[in-house]
């Protein structure tokens, strides 16, 4: 058995990232817009599943929900597109890379 890791977008537009086991996600997003889970989605409903991925090995999947996690909105939006490139771009930026003369200005 494997892992699901997602990413909801909440009713305040911002971005929930999670992960759960199991065959299908719809019960699992059924739970949060239930209100299920006290936590950061609880006050943030209606929720809407935008992203997710299936991952063979539980460890690979928490590491790619903890990375994630980490991300900022940039990075989160360019995944849900499958945008690779900027996901790459943004990642040598963070690794402290020189900023573009565009960016700069």
């Amino acid at each position: 058995m494997g892992i699901y890791v997602y990413m909801l977008r909440c009713a305040d537009n911002s971005f929930y990232v999670g992960s759960a086991t199991g065959d299908d996600l719809a019960p699992r997003v059924d739970q949060h817009n239930a209100g299920a889970f006290p936590g950061y989605t609880y006050n943030r409903r209606p929720v809407v599943l935008v992203w997710s991925e299936y991952f063979d090995r539980i460890a690979d999947g928490i590491a790619a929900e903890r990375q994630i996690k980490g991300w900022g909105r940039t990075k989160k939006e360019a995944l849900i597109k499958s945008d690779w490139e900027t996901i790459s771009r943004l990642a040598r930026r963070r690794a402290g890379a020189p900023r573009a003369k565009s960016d700069v200005e």
